[in-house]
């Protein structure tokens, strides 16, 4: 028997233009006063008596005729139909429990989701069919959830997307070769992400809905997350109507999405509770990360110049090393002063040449190399006295920032205390809203 709406088309196309008018009165609110007078059931299809039964579902009148024709013709293709259309119209109540099951089918993390799937998932997630129909989805996403081992990196970076990398201690704001170094900044990292998480979970879970608007999902609902498998869109691809179609997309993908900052609080909330396990036990990583002990030393430029710092102080031989290193830059070789030397034994010669020829003109020309020679010594004394004066500065520069940066590892210690702790609450308040887990209402 064929259920596909283009076997017959001239047969079936005003059968197509009638299903098609009615899921626009129903996405505008219309309930029909009966059965359309047109609707004909010669093809052997399952729509027919699929839009018969809907009719009188809506009117609350007997539908179990049309239903069973229907349903033995097409029964998963009735379920879905049905379940889409009451949805959309506002009445998803009216749904018996059977059909959802029938419709859903079973889902797997080796096939992809259905347009169907996923449209009753969004239905259901807003409300449309109650309590009971959320808790259906949350079973059937339950049974497939991947395993706490399950890439939590790619989970956590769907909840707390474009984290910082430059969070660093406030005890090591003024030390940042300290600040970079792995061993102290990944337990800082850490208690960040750990925060950033406590407060997304939270977002998720505490985000209201308004009743009214999730009752049933219409298509001029403005949350874009909807739009592709909106069930007015997947009910119009279901009775035949030329409807774009994107690829399926697998369960993760799905819940990945739905985890992302933005996305509807109802879908975030679903894929929360089904990520749950991987959740917390990426907490619980990030939470032991922050209670790292800090190392007996580390090792920093200070100056340029590397510096072993413990608590106790800056080890003394790295300390002389890095000082000494710092007086030889300071100190520039100058080598010898022979030009000095030339120009100031140059002066006698000139004097003694101008007395012995005798040329007195040239006598008063004597001082000016002597004038030359002591200038030059006397620059070079200048230079030296400044290098070692700057020396001075440098070294004490270095004993000051190195002293500075052993304090800075004790407030670092201290506050890795009080971190630890933050730690443990934001994990204990993390763990408390998943167990609290999406509302069924």
């Amino acid at each position: 028997m064929s259920t596909d709406l283009t076997a017959n088309p001239h047969a079936e196309a005003e059968l197509r233009r009638c299903a098609d008018a009615l899921l626009s009165d129903l996405a505008a609110g219309t309930v029909p006063a009966g059965v359309p007078a047109d609707l004909t059931d010669t093809s052997g299809h399952w729509l027919a008596p699929a839009v018969e039964a809907l009719v009188l579902i809506m009117r609350g009148e007997d539908s179990l005729e049309p239903l069973a024709r229907a349903a033995q013709r097409d029964e998963r293709r009735t379920a879905l139909f049905l379940c889409l259309a009451l949805a959309v119209a506002g009445q998803g109540d009216r749904i018996h429990a059977s059909w959802l099951g029938t419709a859903f089918e079973e889902l797997s993390l080796d096939r992809p989701v259905t347009h169907g799937q996923r449209a009753l998932w969004l239905a259901a997630a807003r409300g449309a069919y109650g309590p009971a129909g959320k808790i259906f989805v949350l079973r059937r996403l339950d049974a497939v959830a991947a395993s706490p081992a399950s890439e939590p990196d790619r989970w956590l970076g769907a909840l707390v997307p474009g984290e910082p990398s430059t969070t660093t201690s406030p005890a090591l704001a003024g030390f940042t070769a300290l600040a970079e170094l792995p061993e102290l900044a990944a337990p800082v990292q850490a208690a960040a992400r750990l925060a950033h998480l406590r407060d997304r979970c939270a977002e998720i879970t505490s985000a209201r809905e308004s009743r009214n608007g999730d009752a049933a999902p219409r298509p001029d609902d403005t949350t874009v997350v909807w739009s592709e498998d909106e069930p007015l869109t997947v009910l119009r691809r279901l009775v035949g109507a030329d409807v774009p179609e994107r690829p399926a997309r697998s369960l993760t993908a799905h819940l990945l999405g739905d985890l992302r900052p933005g996305s509807h609080p109802a879908l975030a909330a679903i894929a929360l509770h089904v990520a749950a396990p991987i959740v917390r036990a990426a907490a619980e990583t990030l939470t032991g990360a922050t209670q790292a002990e800090a190392p007996e030393s580390v090792t920093v430029p200070i100056l340029g110049h590397p510096l072993t710092l413990r608590p106790e102080g800056p080890d003394p031989e790295s300390l002389e090393a890095a000082e000494n290193r710092v007086t030889s830059e300071g100190t520039p070789v100058l080598g010898r002063p022979w030009g000095a030397w030339l120009l100031l034994v140059l002066a006698p010669v000139i004097l003694a040449v101008a007395l012995v020829l005798p040329l007195m003109p040239l006598a008063f020309l004597a001082p000016l190399p002597a004038v030359g020679g002591g200038y030059r010594l006397w620059n070079r004394r200048r230079r030296e006295r400044a290098d070692a004066e700057r020396v001075v500065r440098r070294l004490a520069e270095l004993r000051e920032q190195a002293q500075g940066a052993v304090w800075a590892l004790h407030e670092y210690a201290r506050e890795s205390e009080a971190r630890i702790g933050t730690a443990t609450s934001d994990l204990t308040e993390l763990t408390r809203l998943l167990r609290r887990g999406p509302r069924a209402g």
